[in-house]
């Protein structure tokens, strides 16, 4: 059975190219369980708070809805800037957004870039991605810097055996 969450997010996770960011890394995990992790966040607080969580929890689900080759060229603090434009024209392309959703996924990396959060839930998702980004950044991304340093030296440990 399906709870209210998987109902409101159904059509944004069966869409194929949205799935594909299930290939891209982002801070130690794939892009698309970010994006799970940011909606879930912002799902709990917007309905805790009675926000419009329904609106809220489809814009955070799509906030990172970018391809790493869609921002090569531009180098890491640059696409710190430019991804929400970016996440923002592929979600539009394939779903209907409104005014809160556009500025919502436009301004989740407040205060970098050029747009300003205009709503609740957009300060809202601003603050729930920073949150899931340190919580991953320290459990998976560092985690896996460090099992590669401790296999690095085991390795030459055993080489020089």
């Amino acid at each position: 059975m399906k709870d209210e969450f998987d109902t409101i997010i159904e059509d944004i996770v069966k869409n194929n190219d949205f799935r594909e960011l299930d290939n891209e890394a982002h801070h130690g995990v794939s892009r698309f369980g970010h994006s799970m992790r940011v909606a879930k966040g912002v799902y709990k607080v917007t309905k805790a708070l009675h926000f419009n969580y329904k609106e809220a929890t489809r814009a955070a689900l799509l906030h990172d809805f970018y391809f790493n080759y869609q921002l090569e060229e531009n180098g890491e603090v640059k696409n710190l800037v430019e991804h929400p434009k970016m996440a923002y024209l592929n979600a539009s392309h394939y779903f209907e957004l409104n005014d809160l959703q556009k500025n919502m996924i436009l301004s989740h990396m407040f205060p970098l870039g050029n747009t300003m959060p205009k709503y609740k839930e957009s300060i809202c998702i601003t603050l729930v991605d920073k949150a899931v980004a340190v919580y991953e950044q320290q459990k998976f991304k560092v985690g896996m810097k460090l099992g590669v340093y401790f296999l690095f030296l085991f390795n030459m440990i055993t080489l020089h055996k």
